[in-house]
């Protein structure tokens, strides 16, 4: 081996260095094989990945470990192409029916212009997406701090659709006004960047700006935090102020207020109709100078149907009624939108990516986007921290939560059941199945009828794995790498007996 991948006599300096041993330390995979695929070495990051030993796996051929072939197997296709494959998210089986998940790159090893062998480099992308989500908590990325309370100004708010630009016009001419303002949108749509930006337009914008999820917080604190307690209102109580005083001058966001139980909103009611409130325990009442906006994400006319919104109080909130389009319906939203999240992420993670493929475009513009603007964000921001050196996003850069089953469902916007809850040490590997490999491609397929692939290919690495296990459950689910419920839910989903796969003696 040493012959035939020594260091080029063109840099004698590195003569005599041990490379290898240098190779065995990486935290990263390394395999290296020769032209025709034969492994010649084997480090313990990959026997790790693998879950098999250097020594079965030195002198076998990439199809014999992970049943490749020569358009699946990354090794084989960058000798082929005689080119390098950098940053693939890749998904295969071993030969002891392990499914690995990994982000790989293959390099092609040349000996006097003549192809040689290949390098591989494995990344374990469990391990590795674990690694971001921790370094994200513990080093998130600096946020603008306008030093109001908020970090939003119009000129952050993207969209070119006409309707919503009227949107935009609309909570620009309310900003000033003293009059309450209600944004209606689901979940997802910017609902408190738009009040953000009302505030920093309007003339209150020196004052703070303070918002409360009224979703977030028990009923039994939540009157406390809005209007303040007075010491002696009850055990351990001290003179605080709420929210109201804490806002005053400035502007005040109910997020979610239809959220709030309907007794609190009669106080709340009267705290708006007479500008004053009143601190839990206390006698005197508090004078309150504020801009209102408050925040609903179904529609109010149905929430005070429903008995959940006093009429009311919508009719006090609603002065200035602002309805938030829902991405999908938003013309030209989705591409501007991925490009400017492209941008915004570049500048914070120092990447290059110029853009999403025409596959990606099409792909996401059929979505149904149930998440809107913020889920849009989260699929590219996470895109990004897995996309290697690439500058392009293709469909195998996506997030694997991405290609769920039921996303057919989820994209015409129906209702999707979930599976029984699956055991908590399982749950995150059993997000790495759901684009379940088959070990004779290198990625799914990137056709219009994906769902219908993904299920395909889900029923039949099911039917498989019962069928080598005997019917065994428990054994199936090990091979497959997820719960036992979630196998139970799977052949109950596709109409599978276990007494069918049980061996007969």
């Amino acid at each position: 081996m040493t012959d035939q991948f020594s260091i080029p006599k063109s840099i004698p300096e590195l003569e005599g260095i041990d490379i290898l041993s240098v190779l065995s330390a990486l935290n990263e995979g390394i395999i290296i094989t020769d032209k025709e695929g034969r492994i010649l070495y084997y480090n313990e990051a990959q026997a790790r990945i693998d879950d098999i030993r250097p020594e079965y796996a030195i002198g076998k051929t990439v199809r014999d470990i992970y049943n490749l072939d020569e358009n699946s197997s990354k090794i084989l296709l960058c000798m082929s192409r005689g080119r390098p494959i950098q940053g693939q998210l890749f998904f295969y089986r071993t030969w002891r029916g392990k499914v690995a998940n990994s982000i790989t790159s293959a390099f092609p090893l040349y000996r006097d212009g003549e192809i040689v062998g290949a390098l591989c480099i494995v990344k374990n992308y469990n391990l590795l997406e674990k690694t971001v989500a921790a370094a994200s908590v513990l080093a998130p990325h600096k946020k603008r701090d306008l030093g109001n309370g908020t970090q939003y100004k119009f000129t952050d708010i993207v969209g070119t659709d006409e309707n919503f630009l009227h949107m935009l016009k609309i909570a620009r001419l309310a900003a000033d006004s003293p009059s309450p303002i209600m944004l209606y949108g689901e979940t997802g749509t910017g609902k408190e960047l738009f009040a953000q930006s009302i505030h920093n337009y309007s003339a209150r914008s020196e004052k703070q700006f303070v918002g409360i999820n009224c979703a977030a917080i028990p009923e039994s604190l939540l009157e406390g935090l809005l209007f303040g307690t007075a010491r002696g209102a009850f055990t351990g109580a001290v003179d605080k102020a709420g929210i109201f005083e804490q806002a005053s001058g400035g502007t005040l966001f109910l997020d979610e207020v239809n959220s709030m139980p309907v007794t609190l909103q009669a106080k709340l009611l009267r705290a708006l109709q007479e500008k004053k409130i009143r601190r839990v325990g206390a006698a005197g009442d508090i004078d309150t100078d504020l801009k209102i906006i408050s925040s609903v994400n179904t529609d109010p006319h149905q929430a005070i149907k429903e008995g959940s919104l006093r009429m009311d109080l919508f009719y006090r909130l609603g002065v200035v009624f602002i309805h938030i389009p829902p991405l999908r319906e938003r013309k030209g939203g989705v591409e501007l939108l991925t490009r400017h999240f492209i941008y915004k992420n570049n500048l914070a993670l120092g990447k290059d990516v110029k853009g999403v493929s025409d596959e990606v475009m099409d792909f996401f513009k059929k979505y149904h986007w149930p998440g809107n603007v913020r889920e849009l964000g989260h699929i590219i921001e996470g895109t990004m921290n897995m996309i290697g050196g690439e500058d392009m996003i293709e469909p195998c850069h996506l997030p694997i939560h991405f290609f769920h089953p039921d996303f057919r469902q989820l994209s015409e916007g129906k209702s999707v059941s979930p599976p029984p809850e699956p055991e908590e040490s399982r749950d995150k590997r059993e997000v790495g199945r759901l684009l379940h490999p088959v070990v004779k491609t290198s990625m799914i397929p990137f056709r219009k009828n994906l769902p219908e692939t993904q299920e395909t290919q889900e029923k039949d690495m099911v039917h498989k794995s019962l069928s080598e296990a005997g019917g065994n459950v428990s054994k199936a689910a090990r091979t497959l790498g997820i719960s036992r419920q979630l196998l139970h839910y799977k052949m109950k989903k596709y109409g599978m007996e276990r007494s069918s796969y049980v061996r007969r003696k």
